[in-house]
């Protein structure tokens, strides 16, 4: 059977429009190209060499790409080239991380692929412009990894953003997208992984939890200790899948001042599901049920600081639903913005992945008003990533 030629749909670019997963993944690494973090040449020369639904391929195309990118930087490097190098670095590590999705998880080559990953993206933050910073805090039986990126205008008290990601994204993940915004906001980041994700290798088995909030906390108490951060001006920002965690922390937390998160949209869609199987089921509905179905009962209503949902037209879960949360929120006196992105405008696929630029331009901004830091800086290229 033949296969669909590509097109720009109202949900983004569809390389591949009979194989969604693959079109999902190939917007995300070129959605990536306008932050540094990929070209569009490179992305469609790899996309020449995939053939849809061969994951092979897929390792192969773009582990192919992203060799070339390391080998540059590592060649820059040695003459003192600092710039070609650490955006090469960049780039290499988002083709290994693009390489890495498709393998099985006990597939030896994920390993190889996700330290390497780690050691492009290191090797970017230690020779980059603002430096970054790994940053390990114990936590359990391990630690707690994250990178610190300061804002190019450095100032004696740091506002700081923590920007978490899904069960599907990686700190890495962030780093292709925020930093740009946030510099020019003159925002300082904090980039984490969720607890257990696999980004952590074997060197530091963590398990996934529910209370979510928990490790996020020890990191706000990582960044009040530092001694050079403004402890009332911290926010959270979950990233697509993490806007649930984002949430949660923002409604147990109060030393959060902002928040950008699905302000408890998942959390009800959640509730809801069960109590739409318990009706299927002929069992009655709870009192509790009435509740979640009157949308008056979900982790928004309990967030005290500003915050900000976004969603995209063509997101996962229904804009309808977002609306209706918002205004829930509202009536309850809850401080809550929401952005719509339609297709018109773009940044309306799931998690914002076909415009992340766009997104965190609205988003970066937002937080900088709320926090109410009073200066925003140029964000060009040259600022937020080079030397």
């Amino acid at each position: 059977m033949k296969s669909s030629p590509p097109f720009y749909g109202e949900a983004g670019w569809l390389q591949w429009p009979d194989n969604a997963e693959y079109s999902h993944q190939f917007m995300r690494v070129l959605g990536s190209a306008q932050e540094g973090a990929s070209t569009i040449s490179e992305c469609f020369h790899a996309a020449k060499l995939v053939d849809p639904g061969n994951d092979e391929s897929w390792y192969a195309a773009w582990k192919h790409v992203a060799e070339i990118n390391r080998a540059r930087g590592d060649e820059a490097f040695a003459k003192g080239e600092l710039n070609t190098a650490t955006a090469n670095w960049l780039r290499a590590s988002n083709y290994l991380r693009t390489a890495e999705v498709f393998l099985v998880s006990k597939d030896p080559r994920r390993k190889q692929l996700l330290r390497g990953m780690k050691k492009c993206s290191r090797q970017f933050l230690e020779h980059s412009r603002p430096k970054g910073e790994v940053i390990r805090i114990p936590y359990e039986d391990g630690f707690l990894e994250g990178y610190f990126i300061e804002s190019p205008n450095l100032r004696p008290w740091l506002p700081v953003v923590i920007c978490v990601g899904g069960p599907d994204t990686y700190k890495e993940d962030l780093l292709y997208t925020v930093r740009q915004s946030a510099a020019g906001n003159d925002l300082s980041v904090l980039l984490i992984d969720a607890p257990g994700a696999e980004a952590v290798l074997d060197e530091n088995k963590l398990s996934p939890r529910v209370d979510v909030e928990v490790p996020i906390a020890r990191w706000v108490d990582y960044l009040v200790s530092r001694g050079d951060v403004d402890s009332s001006k911290i926010a959270i920002y979950g990233s697509g899948l993490g806007g649930p965690y984002a949430t949660r922390s923002a409604s147990h937390d109060p030393r959060l001042a902002a928040a950008v998160c699905d302000g408890g949209l998942w959390d009800r869609h959640e509730r809801l599901f069960v109590a739409s199987r318990r009706a299927a089921a002929g069992g009655e509905a709870t009192d509790g049920d009435r509740v979640q179905l009157a949308g008056e009962n979900h982790l928004g209503t309990k967030v005290k600081c500003p915050y900000l949902m976004t969603i995209g037209q063509h997101d996962f879960l229904a804009v309808d639903d977002a609306m209706e949360i918002f205004k829930t929120a509202r009536r309850a006196g809850m401080p809550v913005d929401l952005k719509v992105f339609s297709a018109e405008e773009t940044a309306a696929s799931p998690g914002h992945i076909d415009n992340p630029t766009l997104a965190n331009e609205f988003i970066f901004e937002w937080i900088r008003e709320r926090l109410k830091v009073s200066e925003a800086i140029s964000a060009d290229a040259e600022s937020a990533e080079t030397c």
